[in-house]
């Protein structure tokens, strides 16, 4: 009897860890973002997480997201947890809001790639799709290893990666830019977003269409009014 409640306990323990998505947010902390603009991108992704939309598009499943900060180094702010209910995505939210900003420093866009792919690879969790969400304002990289052999990193790991540049307008080349350089593997996109508010929208589409595994094309939302 106890062999076979052993057993039973170990299927479900590994079962729990079968999900339907694994999803890293890499967020950019580098120099360029304000203290402000910090709080915001966390109170964006808290409020994305949690909203009726991206809740709706797990559904029945369940996904598996970390959120991980990123300048010259990678802090990981929120471990994997598995998101199966809008209170377990509200427990997410709850616990991306109180740390302090943990990346400092210049860019290292390349690294953070290669580190989102490693917390896939290094995380016992299986499941059918494995997504990078990458965000930030600028291809700039002072350090680390180039930004297309991050990427080259994830794709070759079957991973996609997509993309949320934030935009100064609507016809700003940091699009173009994440296209060529950043997104990578399996139906990758990228949305732009000018503004506050696009970023909220766009971040909030993405996550619904990410989530849903539906094939996109390239997005550029315009400016708030």
């Amino acid at each position: 009897m106890r062999t076979l409640l052993a057993l039973l306990l170990l299927t479900t323990a590994l079962h729990a860890q079968e999900v339907d998505l694994e999803l890293v947010l890499l967020a950019d902390t580098s120099g360029s973002i304000t203290e402000d603009e910090f709080l915001f991108q966390r109170q964006s992704y808290a409020a994305a997480l949690t909203d009726p939309a991206v809740t709706d598009a797990i559904g029945t499943g369940r996904i598996a997201v970390t959120y991980v900060e990123w300048a010259a180094n990678q802090q990981t702010v929120v471990d994997w947890t598995i998101i199966d209910s809008a209170e377990s995505a509200q427990a997410f939210a709850d616990a991306l809001l109180s740390p302090p900003r943990l990346a400092t420093g210049h860019n290292a866009i390349g690294n953070a790639l290669a580190e989102g792919a490693r917390l896939i690879s290094a995380n016992q969790i299986t499941s059918t799709r494995q997504v990078i969400d990458f965000s930030g304002d600028s291809t700039g990289n002072t350090t680390g290893i180039e930004i297309e052999a991050g990427r080259d990193i994830a794709v070759a790991a079957g991973i996609t990666v997509n993309a949320l540049p934030i935009l100064e307008t609507p016809d700003d080349t940091l699009l173009q830019d994440y296209k060529d350089r950043i997104i990578g593997g399996p139906g990758a996109f990228a949305i732009g977003a000018v503004g506050r508010q696009d970023f909220v929208t766009s971040l909030r589409l993405k996550l619904v269409q990410e989530i849903a595994g539906l094939p996109v094309m390239d997005v550029q939302l315009t400016a708030a009014d």
